[in-house]
């Protein structure tokens, strides 16, 4: 496994602190973020998963803590949408450049808007996917909000 991504690339040129953690990727695994925060030992609250949807029919970024559900209300709200839906996996594929269970919201092929869950943000470090099945970011939650220009307010369930 490349440890070297372009979501670790755009991390490194953006000068964010961050190290790399490898984990045995589960295909069958009923929810991947589950199963990444417990082959990383930590909790689920600090395993994010990274959702494509589309706001009015736009595509967007919800990055979430991995044991919840988006509120689909809530993000597009935020986003000052009226309505979300998620992205069928082949399109988020294509929009990414990632494969599903792969998905990082760095290094994406175009910027989108992004918004992170808040209670993420209270965490001292989280992990974020690097672009890889099995490829996971660590980093201050802080500095990925920053990066990615992330709208931060609470968009769960």
């Amino acid at each position: 496994m490349s440890k070297a991504t372009r979501a670790t690339r755009m991390l490194e040129a953006a000068g964010i602190a961050f190290t790399v953690h490898g984990y045995d990727y589960d295909p069958d695994a009923d929810a991947i973020g589950l199963q990444a925060a417990e082959a990383l030992d930590e909790p689920p609250a600090r395993v994010l998963k990274t959702l494509m949807a589309k706001v009015d029919g736009k595509p967007v970024l919800a990055i979430l803590p991995s044991d919840r559900q988006v509120a689909m209300k809530k993000l597009a709200a935020t986003l000052g949408g009226k309505s979300a839906e998620m992205m069928k996996p082949a399109d988020a594929e294509r929009m990414s450049g990632y494969k599903v269970g792969g998905i990082s919201p760095f290094g994406q092929m175009k910027t989108l808007p992004a918004v992170i869950e808040e209670a993420a943000l209270a965490e001292p470090y989280v992990y974020i996917n690097g672009g890889q099945r099995g490829l996971q970011v660590r980093l201050d939650p802080q500095d990925a909000a920053r990066v990615l220009a992330a709208k931060v307010t609470a968009i769960v369930a």
